[in-house]
């Protein structure tokens, strides 16, 4: 019923709206009737909803709506970088806000970003030891954000983010994984079907993915609408499409450090009760982690499951 001319919402709320667009055509014709820009804040929004957004309105109106962002956090005002480019792509955060300083410290092989300026708190109230821990020694605010340039030949085009420092890990051979990159590269390489994914392999000899699919794995299927996810995961055209998926992303990747040698498609959606979903929308990584410590071990059995997916083998 309501026709915005900018329309601000989360990543999740944006995948909700982008997913309906594909088949309600009255909502995709009111809804893009009047709309100039869209902005997301937050969390990533992961490529593949930017992409149908796109799809939508090139349908509707024979143009995009600009798409754009903030990246920031509740410390910074929360506003801390914000894109100019006309041609930005997802994950791209742009450049600092006038009068806030950034800073770019090497951090396990990342580089992280720190904050220092008037819209940066000075600390947390009545907690001195976190405010020690948050601040580095020349005053600048430490996010734990990993960043790195969109064109190392022109700073002007700004920062990309590269992922969240504490998602990070090792696996047994020392090598570092980062999360952020390969957990998008999964999503785009197994869209519309992956709503969300969790990888594993901390100190394991290879990195695997727990798979939040979409709704849109019943269409693989084909099964009665009523038939459980469970069935619908297991049936063979939809681990045929994953198999595809992991078979790929083993063949394209350049070492371990991004090569998901395995999978589990999961039945039972992430849960906000346990924490395994934040409020802005975004998966928790270490929640899942946490919480489904038996399937993590399920993925690692020297023999798997059924349900584990791996890559094909060629002879």
């Amino acid at each position: 019923e309501i026709a915005p001319t900018l329309y601000f919402n989360v990543p999740t709320g944006f995948d909700a709206i982008a997913s309906a667009m594909k088949t309600d055509d009255a909502l995709r014709r009111n809804f893009l009737s009047r709309v100039k820009m869209f902005f997301y804040a937050g969390a990533s929004l992961a490529q593949p909803v930017w992409e149908s957004l796109f799809e939508s309105a090139e349908r509707e109106l024979g143009e995009r709506v600009v798409m754009t962002c903030g990246f920031g956090m509740t410390e910074s005002s929360p506003y801390g970088l914000f894109p100019t480019s006309p041609d930005i792509r997802a994950g791209d955060l742009g450049l600092p806000t006038p009068g806030m300083e950034c800073k770019l410290v090497p951090v396990d092989g990342k580089l992280e970003l720190r904050y220092r300026g008037p819209n940066i708190t000075p600390g947390y109230w009545r907690a001195p030891e976190a405010t020690a821990e948050a601040f580095d020694e020349e005053g600048f605010f430490c996010t734990g954000d990993a960043v790195r340039w969109i064109d190392d030949a022109d700073p002007n085009r700004g920062l990309r983010f590269d992922g969240r420092i504490a998602e990070d890990f090792k696996l047994a051979t020392g090598t570092f994984v980062s999360v952020g990159p390969l957990r998008a590269r999964v999503i785009a390489g197994g869209a519309p079907y992956i709503q969300d994914v969790v990888l594993t392999g901390l100190n394991r000899s290879e990195i695997g993915a727990l798979v939040f699919p979409t709704p849109a794995v019943r269409s693989l299927a084909g099964l009665p609408a009523d038939a459980p996810l469970a069935e619908v995961l297991r049936h063979r055209a939809v681990r045929a499409r994953f198999q595809s998926l992991v078979t790929d992303l083993s063949l394209t990747a350049t070492g371990s450090a991004n090569r998901v040698a395995r999978l589990l498609l999961l039945a039972e959606p992430p849960s906000i009760d346990k924490g395994e979903i934040t409020d802005k929308g975004s998966i928790n990584q270490r929640a899942v982690l946490k919480e489904r410590d038996a399937l993590v071990q399920a993925l690692y059995d020297e023999t798997p499951g059924v349900d584990v997916i791996k890559p094909e083998t060629h002879s």
